[in-house]
């Protein structure tokens, strides 16, 4: 099955940190794709901004490189990746100061196509490229700017960030960008909720007992020691990635499909969040790799902190307080270096309120599992007769739908860069988050972080390769409950 590719209309896009890992792993590698794939029109052009010293003709050789590394396993001629370099340029320009600016506002005068800014640098530089692209008359009314994350590191730094952003943009021309937002499966949690009657009547308290999300990494911290020392899994994941999941599955049905009804519904969940009492909260930090030639470091070892306090590894129970989910908990863990790369959505029904078949039937439940990665599908557990003679044995089994089987194994896999690029191009601000989104996550969030600094909390440690420190395990079973097990 091959998905219908719609074309957008011409662009330029000019990708400030154009040289930057971000634009090397995935900016320009999707825009390929999304060239090869027939989306990218012939006249759009990719403007590379950098204080690299580099002409056009480097940068290209540069994006060559970057697409045969990062571009993954698809097919392309060589008459494509000629006909798609023809539309890259670069300018090196300076954030900073004056210089590059002229030189890029000539680039961009007078061509009648949509303009789009990608901020790919520190949040420290986005009121700096925003101010001069006013100054040089870049930032008219119909231009856009994509910022990456971090939106901010705590409330007072999101709301400062939004002010900044809003002495030069309007919030229609800001696209806060969220790669989970536009991975395939977090789409498909709107679909399946809202485009199936089967679901939606028993999405609330009165049928679910539990709903599980979690993002879990084999990767350490790896070459980001330095910011996420600073950050930790609660500002780096939770306030934004698992923040966005809890939105998706827990929003009241929108009035329609469009960007601000399903953001004023997320938005409604974030406020209705319970605070995090301080005993349902587990925070903890990978040890370093035992039985292994090229031991990974601990997590103090990386960041280069022996008494470092900050957490790779948090797990936490929340409720909703609203109609639908009274009484309902909310367990979020995600961590690094643990046992497997997956991410995945678990809803737990409740059993049935009598069974018919006697105590040796077992306890049963009908359990829902999106998995966003790998292998995207979903699964619903239902109970059935065991096969054979012996009486009524009930199991439960799988209904088991992989994105990639039931599609067809040519299915086109598009990346969430890839297709949030292109939504930024029609103006479709459904899969981005707005600023008072944004601020209301935080104000959830650092009241949870200034509680464990004041109590001079320090994670637990847990061994790399696991599920997460015992704590975390301890923190279901209070509640009668299990994680999930961690598998790819």
């Amino acid at each position: 099955m091959v998905s219908r590719v719609i074309p957008v209309d011409p662009f330029d896009l000019v990708i400030f940190g154009g040289t930057g890992d971000l634009a090397q792993r995935k900016i320009l590698p999707g825009l390929f794709r999304r060239f090869v794939a027939g989306q990218m029109p012939a006249e759009s052009r990719v403007i590379g901004a950098a204080r690299t010293e580099l002409d056009s003709a480097g940068y290209r050789e540069m994006v060559v490189e970057a697409i045969r590394e990062f571009g993954g396993d698809f097919t392309y001629t060589d008459k494509q990746l000629k006909d798609f370099l023809g539309r890259i340029e670069y300018t090196p320009i300076d954030a900073l100061g004056d210089a590059g600016w002229a030189d890029l506002q000539e680039l961009m005068k007078g061509k009648g196509r949509t303009e789009a800014y990608y901020f790919s640098v520190s949040p420290a530089l986005f009121g700096e490229l925003a101010e001069r692209l006013q100054q040089w008359g870049m930032a008219d009314r119909d231009a856009r700017i994509v910022v990456e994350k971090p939106f901010g590191r705590d409330l007072e730094s999101a709301h400062a960030l939004n002010a900044t952003l809003a002495t030069y943009f309007n919030e229609d021309q800001i696209y806060r960008i969220d790669h989970y937002l536009g991975k395939e499966t977090v789409q498909n949690l709107m679909a399946v909720r809202f485009g199936n009657m089967l679901f939606e009547p028993l999405w609330n308290a009165q049928f679910i007992d539990h709903i599980q999300i979690t993002v879990a990494e084999t990767v350490g911290v790896g070459g980001r020691g330095e910011y996420y020392d600073k950050a930790g899994a609660m500002r780096d994941m939770v306030q934004n990635h698992l923040m966005q999941l809890l939105c998706l599955i827990a929003m009241e049905p929108p009035a329609r499909f469009a960007p601000d009804a399903v953001r004023d519904e997320k938005l409604k969940v974030i406020r209705a969040l319970d605070p995090v009492l301080p005993h349902h909260i587990v925070r903890g930090q990978y040890l370093a790799e035992t039985g292994n030639e090229e031991k990974m470091p601990s997590y103090r070892e990386a960041v280069g902190a022996p008494r470092s306090r900050t957490e790779s590894f948090v797990a936490l129970k929340t409720h909703i307080s609203n109609w639908r989910w009274a009484g309902t908990p909310f367990y979020l863990r995600t961590g690094k270096r643990l046992s497997a790369r997956s991410s995945e959505i678990t809803v737990v029904f409740k059993e049935t309120p009598h069974s018919i078949f006697g105590e040796d039937a077992g306890r049963h439940r009908n359990v829902l599992s999106i998995r966003l990665q790998p292998n995207e599908g979903i699964t619903l557990g239902v109970t059935i007769k065991e096969p054979g003679p012996g009486g009524m044995r009930l199991i439960d089994v799988p209904l088991d739908m992989s994105f990639a089987e039931a599609l067809g194994q040519d299915a086109e896999q598009v990346d969430a860069y890839e297709r949030l690029i292109m939504d930024v191009m029609r103006g479709n601000q459904t899969l981005f988050m707005r600023g008072d989104e944004v601020e209301a996550a935080w104000a959830w969030t650092d009241p949870i972080i200034q509680g464990w600094e004041a109590r001079n909390d320090v994670p637990k440690p847990y061994d790399s390769g696991s599920a997460g420190p015992d704590y975390a395990n301890e923190l279901m079973r209070r509640d009668g409950r299990e994680w999930r097990e961690v598998t790819p």
